[in-house]
């Protein structure tokens, strides 16, 4: 079947089968079809006769005196009109029966039982009640017949008249034969013609099979004869313009690597490109700069990369692989990622960036955050202590002086515990030294125990809060204190940043595998220019109004750097009207490890 002339002889076979076989069952379909509708209308037609119908119906003299059988007078009456019902007694017979089913009258000789169609039991039922004929025509049944109920002198009967589609089946299998000859006749020419057709088509092809060989083999100078103005010619055509618009494309192509080559060598970024078994493709100064060392042809990858990932990690990666190294006093971050995947001419690209004023910048702020931390505790506990010992030696101030100063104290010696709690918290996110504490606890119940927290506070400030929690949400594998904390820290900004009297909805469920909280409030909101930097430490919407209510700009960071631990997501919701939706959503198992 690969030669085109077989596939051509092979089409042409399958249409002329593919049509004598339609062809054939719809005329087979049609002859049965007109049968059947020719036999219901021929007995529609006998027995709308109005003369009929009352010789059938009307009692003779010898039947009222009780001297003639009623169902033999009714038969008498169809012998008259057999001609055009059609009743021959062979094909087509003619039953009478009773109301109770019992069959009266039958062809001479028929001894073969009745069988009680459709047809001929709705006759007996409903017939008889409502004077409604059984008539109903099917195609799939190898018979046709219908049920007149008739009522004489009080006296119902059912006139029954059953056709064996003799006829019809004896025309069915000649025009069978008929088709069936017809379809010899028809394959041998169609195979006659498919293969002068396809010797038509296959030799043009056949050139235009040499000259893309020769293309191949990268020789455009050789042009294929235009044979004919046909698809055939025409395709020629367009492959001779092809032939002339790959080669322009391969002087361009040429052009655009100079240029690359070009930009490989003096871009700043290092870059090494390795093969397949770790030899060096290629490299650009910028590299050998970076990596403080000659990089040559027989430099391998494990001497250059081999710490940060192992050359096949990086090749059976389904992406790219980040990863670090420290040559000296620099800092470079490595993007490795494979190239021409199951080639024997793929291979790695490690691309390299120096970051080492990056590293410098997060060194410096982690040193500010511990110092000012470290700073702020020792103020802290004098203004404390000091608070408490005014607040036991009460009295020798104006007491409405007294307390506004010990409570300026307070507030600013709680402020100030908060801000160093909280820079303390990112200095140990920072260094790597705050470990998870994952247990397996019930989410439901967290999210419970956080209503319970906070409906004071919303009651203090007005606000409707309500709960709205999935059934039978799973317990999940975290750091319970954690997220609670988060959590708090959601619900706290709703209920701070939300005018009194406002509404705040909690709601918690879960999807596969992960479960999720959200907490929408008809607050101020976030402008959507300041959403991006929301997480951003120390970063403030509304600075006064921060300040006001206690805010120190670090909240949501740490809340965002918590939810990163446990790999989970923390999302500002996009609503209509007014204030927020913030979206929680944890793992069920908890951060993968490994």
């Amino acid at each position: 079947m690969r030669s085109l002339h077989m596939k051509l002889v092979m089409i042409m076979v399958l249409l002329i089968l593919s049509l004598m076989a339609v062809v054939g069952a719809f005329l087979i379909n049609s002859v049965t079809a007109f049968y059947l509708e020719d036999f219901y209308s021929q007995m529609s037609d006998a027995f709308a006769d109005p003369d009929m119908y009352r010789d059938l119906t009307t009692q003779t003299e010898e039947e009222l005196a009780g001297e003639a059988d009623g169902a033999e007078m009714i038969y008498d009456v169809l012998k008259a009109y057999v001609g055009e019902l059609g009743v021959d007694g062979r094909n087509r017979k003619l039953y009478i029966l009773d109301s109770s089913g019992v069959c009266l009258i039958r062809p001479d000789g028929d001894t073969t039982p009745l069988e009680y169609t459709y047809n001929l039991s709705f006759a007996l039922t409903t017939g008889i009640e409502t004077g409604q004929a059984g008539d109903e025509s099917n195609l799939a049944v190898d018979y046709m017949d219908v049920a007149i109920p008739i009522e004489r002198g009080g006296t119902s009967y059912v006139i029954y008249i059953l056709d064996n589609k003799a006829t019809a089946n004896d025309l069915t299998d000649q025009m069978f034969v008929f088709i069936m000859e017809s379809l010899v006749f028809g394959l041998v020419i169609s195979i006659l013609l498919s293969f002068l057709l396809s010797k038509t088509m296959v030799t043009p092809i056949q050139r235009l099979t040499e000259g893309a060989m020769r293309v191949a083999e990268g020789d455009f100078s050789r042009k294929i004869e235009v044979a004919s103005r046909d698809e055939i010619g025409v395709l020629t055509d367009t492959f001779n313009d092809m032939a002339d618009q790959l080669q322009d494309t391969l002087r361009q192509v040429e052009n655009e690597r100079n240029k690359l080559d070009t930009l490989f060598l003096h871009m700043t970024d290092g870059v090494v490109a390795f093969s397949h078994q770790g030899q060096v493709i290629h490299s650009n100064p910028a590299a050998a700069r970076m990596l403080h060392r000659f990089i040559g042809p027989n430099t391998t990858y494990d001497q250059l990369f081999g710490q940060a990932a192992s050359l096949e990690e990086v090749l059976q990666a389904p992406d790219h692989l980040e990863g670090e190294l420290q040559v000296q006093d620099s800092f470079l971050q490595l993007l490795m990622a494979p190239f021409d995947r199951g080639r024997e001419g793929g291979g790695a690209l490690v691309v390299i960036h120096d970051v080492t004023e990056q590293r410098k910048n997060q060194e410096m702020q982690r040193e500010f955050v511990a110092n000012v931390s470290h700073e702020l505790r020792t103020p802290l506990t004098n203004i404390r202590s000091y608070a408490e010992t005014l607040t036991e030696n009460a009295g020798e101030l104006p007491q409405a002086m007294e307390k506004k100063f010990l409570g300026v104290i307070l507030n600013e010696s709680d402020r100030m515990t908060h801000i160093v709690q909280d820079l303390l918290t990112l200095s140990r996110f920072d260094s790597g030294r705050d470990d998870l504490k994952l247990t397996r606890f019930s989410f439901e119940a967290a999210v419970q125990d956080l209503y319970n927290a906070v409906y004071m506070e919303a009651q203090r400030h007005g606000h409707s809060l309500t709960l709205n929690t999935e059934e039978a949400i799973p317990s999940i594998v975290a750091d319970r204190e954690r997220i609670v904390q988060v959590m708090m820290n959601i619900v706290s900004n709703s209920i701070k940043y939300t005018p009194d009297g406002g509404h705040i909805a909690i709601s918690a469920g879960h999807s596969e595998d992960w479960v999720w909280l959200e907490v929408d409030d008809d607050g101020i909101g976030i402008p959507a220019e300041d959403r991006p930097r929301i997480f951003e430490r120390f970063y403030r919407v509304d600075k006064a109004r921060s300040r006001q209510s206690g805010g120190t700009g670090l909240g949501l960071s740490i809340a965002k750097e918590i939810v990163d631990r446990h790999q989970g997501r923390l999302t500002l919701l996009n609503k209509t009207g007014p204030g927020l939706t913030v979206r929680l959503e944890l793992k069920i198992e908890g951060p993968d490890h490994g």
